[in-house]
């Protein structure tokens, strides 16, 4: 019977990383690799890292009151920042290098929001294996991947004047939903759809803690009602509603926030 281990956000967690594919004859990793701020202890992450402690939790305390409009002042201390895209990346090299260190294998994966997949081709290899709009068989089965997010559109009541935002982060990994969705048909039908994001279901989408609709797909919740694959697997979704439910014969399933839990979510066939 074959089995794999499933894990998504992991923002750092090396740790239980190395152990995550124990048992299984595989590891799914479905994006967000890098840590940008731990909300939890905002003194770590690549903001901390270049900001400071104190700029970090002022950061976390923020966006947790929604107050997205005062974020301008960690956008100034971020302008001041030596190439920031450069201070960025390097980071995010360092973090990479020891994740893909560690990570057991063989190991299939695909990006998340949080994450440079310009970087990913210094330390995937023939066992960490990147895919994007691509399918792999894997056990009889087929498992297409789908990796970034779809970029979000302002409602078209929204004001054009907005705060001064934070100087763009180089992450790379948005794409219109004309691009997502093209990437999600490329796929056709498949036994386990994974994806960073989930598809657009109220209860899959909505975060308990922020409380708010995070960044779904339409696409994915097209697929899942027009091909039924066995699984829709993702996450991004730190702190669902609910984490899962089914859609016709479609089990789909948050794997969980890794860097909480460090837990992989177990599949078997």
């Amino acid at each position: 019977m074959p089995r794999l281990h499933v894990v998504s956000d992991v923002h750092g967690r090396a740790d239980a990383l190395a152990t995550a594919g124990d048992g299984a004859d595989g590891l799914l990793v479905l994006g967000d690799l890098l840590l940008y701020l731990d909300y939890a202890d905002p003194s770590q992450g690549i903001l901390a890292d270049l900001l400071g402690a104190q700029a970090g939790a002022e950061f976390a305390a923020l966006r947790k009151e929604h107050r997205f409009g005062d974020l301008r002042s960690i956008g100034a201390q971020l302008s001041q920042v030596d190439d920031l895209p450069g201070a960025v990346t390097e980071a995010a090299r360092q973090q990479y290098a020891e994740l893909f260190g560690i990570m057991p294998t063989p190991a299939y994966c695909t990006y998340g929001n949080v994450d440079m997949p310009a970087l990913w081709p210094e330390f995937v290899d023939d066992k960490h294996r990147m895919f994007d709009a691509e399918v792999v068989e894997i056990g009889g089965w087929r498992f297409g991947f789908v990796g970034g997010w779809p970029r979000k559109l302002l409602p078209a009541a929204q004001p054009v004047t907005r705060a001064p935002r934070i100087p763009p982060i180089p992450f790379g990994a948005d794409f219109s939903p004309e691009e997502f969705a093209a990437k999600v048909e490329s796929l056709g039908p498949v036994d386990v759809l994974c994806s960073h994001v989930p598809p657009a279901v109220p209860e899959l989408r909505w975060d308990t803690v922020t409380r708010r609709p995070e960044v779904a797909s339409e696409a994915l919740l097209e697929a899942i009602h027009t091909h039924q694959p066995r699984y829709a697997l993702f996450g991004h979704v730190h702190q669902p509603l609910q984490r899962r439910l089914r859609i016709g014969r479609t089990e789909c399933v948050n794997v969980g926030h890794f860097r909480a839990t460090g837990q992989p979510f177990v599949l078997e066939w």
